[in-house]
């Protein structure tokens, strides 16, 4: 019997005034991903995402921007893992985490939201923890209170730079992911730094 799909979302804010926000670091990932191989994402009504197939190493994989808003993407997400019988320990989700330095990213498995309220939905809509997560550091504004205007801010052109190569270094581990060598990917994205 073959293996489940994998599952990878990126998640972000819809609309132009949010493109170009830290808040939308997993969407910077999924366009990146999407740009180097060629795949056209279409909008699907049942999961209110853009989604489109990446297929490698004979693995399916699907590929989720949820176009919800950041604090409605696990039902985004839920009703696409739903539908194709996703479990959750083979979706990979991809935000941004403000407890990381910009160039810093990290790939685990289970964990809380972290008072990520895209990840606290996710959690709330699958009903488990136990999925794997890309967090892509975007930094800290050093106050509490700063940090919604922060994220939806845009970083500095340097930051942008660190951000975006923290993305190249996750594409090239795709092929691993893919196979599920999470362990081995996990040692060089944290050793790369």
């Amino acid at each position: 019997m073959p293996a489940a799909p994998l599952l990878i979302a990126g998640l972000g804010n819809p609309g132009a005034e949010y493109a170009e926000t830290r808040h939308n670091a997993g969407f910077w990932f999924m366009d990146a991903l999407t740009r180097e191989h060629r795949i056209n994402l279409r909008f699907d009504k049942r999961s209110q995402g853009e989604i489109g197939q990446l297929d490698g190493d004979g693995e399916r994989c699907w590929l989720l921007k949820p176009q919800t808003f950041m604090n409605h993407s696990g039902r985004s997400l839920a009703a696409l893992a739903n539908y194709y019988n996703i479990p959750a320990d083979r979706i990979i989700v991809v935000y941004d985490e403000i407890d990381l330095p910009p160039g810093t990213v990290r790939f685990k498995f289970k964990g809380g939201h972290g008072g990520h309220n895209g990840m606290r939905d996710i959690i709330q809509h699958l009903g488990t923890a136990d999925f794997y997560r890309v967090r892509v550091g975007v930094g800290h504004p050093g106050d509490k209170d700063r940090v919604i205007p922060y994220v939806l801010g845009r970083p500095s052109r340097d930051d942008r730079k660190l951000i975006d190569e923290s993305i190249d270094r996750v594409l090239t581990e795709l092929p691993g992911i893919l196979r599920g060598d999470y362990e081995k990917i996990m040692h060089r994205l944290h050793t790369k730094e």
